[in-house]
Formats: C-alpha cells, structure tokens, sequence
C-alpha cells in the first residue's frame, strides 16, 4: 500500500487524540503533528477535563451520543488501566443541580456514564437554591498530564512532532498526502471560519483536599471539580472575548458563586487563575474536503469547534476524522476546486 504523509495541525486533546487514532490504526501513514503551541500551553492544559457533554442543535443525537460514549470508553480504559496515573484519567462522582427543572431530566448521555439518577429531596437540602439534581459518575482527565502522555503514545509509533505555526494549509499541502485541521479557535483565521469564536473561560485552582465530590450547576457556570493536586473552580462563559488576562472582579465572583454552593470552601487557599479561549461553535466541524494543490486533490478533514467539550467529544470525533481520512484516501476525489 502506497505510503501516506500526514499532517496534524493542532496539538490540543482534539489534534493528539486525532494524531493517535491515525497513526496506532493507519500502518501506511506517517504522521506529524505542527503547532504553535504544545502541553503546557493549550486551552485543554487549563480545563478542569471533566466528561460531562452538551446537546448541539445540528448533529443527529445518535452522532453525538456516538462521540460521547467513544470518549467514555477509551478514557475509562485508561483509568482501568496502569497507565492512569501518568496520563492523569480516573473516576469522579458528584451533582449536577438545576435551579429550575430541566425539560430533559434524563439527558442523551446519561446511560453512558455510570449510577445516573435523580437526587433525593434529603440531597437537594444542601441546595436550597435549587429545585432539582442529577447524581452520576463521570470520568475526568487532567490535561497537564494527559497531553504529554498521547505525545508519548504518539511517538511511540513513529510519529512526529513540529513546533510551528501554520498560516497556509495550501502551502502545507505541497509536502504532504493529507491533513487533519485540528486548529481549535485558530481555524478562524487558518480557514476563514467565521463560526468559531472564542468563549472565554476563567477559573481558579484551589487547594481543599476533603473535597472529593464535584458539584455543577446546570447553567454551566458554576462548577466546582476536584482533582488530584487541586480544586478547580469556576468559571466564565463569555462569547467573542479575546482578554488573556485574569479580571479580578471574575475570580470574586467565581469564589462567591462557589462558596455559596460549598460553603467549606471559604477556608482553602487560592493556588493560581487561569484563562483560556475555547472554541466556540453553534456545531463541532467534523467533516472533509479536498485542497486543489499543483494539480493533486489533498484531503483536508476538519476536527474542531467543540467549546467546552473538547475532552469530553475528543476520543469520539478523532475517530469519526479517522474514518473521513479513510474515506478521503480511497474514494475518487472530486474535480472541482474547494
């Protein structure tokens, strides 16, 4: 079988997860990844790396429970496994608790994660601000030591790695046989997707060690999620903001917000802020098209857009940009220029 080039742009959880599957499944393919910025410097190197999805308008539920529960699985296997503790996945319970009552009490995930149910009204009494509540056991991945470790497992197949940034997939494709977009918020500008924006997100790490069961309100912007070294605490949901910088008046609120639904809180230690822009998009792109390069036709497959569920849809997506790479190498190209 003909010998396949190919390039990874991104090296987030989306781009190493796509990097992995190809190169572990795909023997015929040499695969680089390129980017301007690696673990510790990704907006995944700051999330709190929970698994826990949102219902996207435009993609069937079956796509998307598909996602999920690929995630879940391949994570769980990890936290199964010996390797868990350097790639940083384990199991984490906790609550998801709504102010009002949801219209969909048993979302399209929940027979994916383990023990989903309705808390009890003596549950619901630590949260009186709150009408209802769902208990489950999720998986949650830590970045900081998840990404270097899928870089790992990705040179342990022979695949490489290119610090640099891309600003023309046209140009990239002159060298290569394929390539997986994987560029997060910088598809924006690397492919003129308006769609992408950034949603800015804050949070602060803490220190409270008898903390050991997450707490999520369901409007998304409160969380409160243990972890192994610290608690992360948040957080900020705000569309088309580019600031980099920690607002202070952010991180009181955050740590009102968070006191307010754990009052033992108050008594732990702020250990450092962080920011990150997520890449906002009414619909994840997973998808693929062809480059009209010197007269070749390039695939180009598309990973990117998940928001806040870069984690939680990565294993599931990179396998669905697998399958769009296969079918892109062996089906007959169109003529028309993309």
């Amino acid at each position: 079988m003909k010998h396949v080039e190919v390039v990874v742009v991104g090296a987030g959880v989306v781009g190493l997860s796509t990097a992995v599957c190809v190169a572990e499944t795909l023997p015929h393919c040499s695969v680089t990844v390129i980017a301007e910025k690696f673990s510790p410097d990704t907006t995944g190197d700051g999330a709190a790396g929970i698994l826990l999805p949102k219902e996207f308008p435009d993609i069937p539920l079956e796509r998307q429970q598909r996602w999920f529960k690929e995630s879940f699985d391949h994570l769980l296997a990890v936290a199964d496994s010996p390797q868990a503790s350097d790639a940083g996945v384990y199991l984490s319970s906790g609550y998801h608790i709504f102010k009002e009552i949801p219209c969909d009490k048993k979302p399209f995930w929940s027979d994916f994660v383990f023990g989903f149910r309705y808390m009890t009204d003596r549950e619901m009494k630590r949260f009186p601000n709150h009408k209802f509540g769902q208990a489950f056991t999720t998986l949650k991945c830590e970045c900081l030591s998840y990404l270097p470790w899928l870089e790992k497992r990705l040179k342990a197949v022979g695949g490489q790695i290119i610090h640099e940034k891309v600003t023309d997939l046209h140009k990239l494709a002159l060298n290569c046989d394929a390539i997986m977009n994987c560029s997060g918020l910088g598809s924006r500008f690397l492919v003129k997707d308006e769609e992408v924006y950034p949603v800015r997100g804050q949070i602060l790490k803490i220190n409270a060690p008898w903390l050991k069961n997450f707490i999520r309100d369901g409007d998304g912007n409160t969380y409160i999620y243990p972890g192994i070294s610290y608690v992360s605490i948040g957080g900020t949901r705000q569309a088309d903001d580019w600031r980099l910088e920690v607002d202070k008046e952010d991180s009181e609120g955050i740590l009102e917000h968070c006191w307010q639904l754990e009052p033992s809180l108050r008594a732990a230690q702020v250990m450092g802020e962080w920011v990150g822009l997520r890449p906002g998009r009414v619909n994840p792109r997973v998808e693929h098209q062809y480059l009209h390069v010197e007269g070749r036709q390039v695939p180009l497959v598309h990973n990117y857009g998940h928001g806040s569920c870069g984690v939680t849809l990565s294993w599931g997506t990179a396998l669905d940009a697998l399958d769009l790479l296969r079918q892109s190498l062996f089906e007959k190209p169109p003529q028309a220029r993309l």
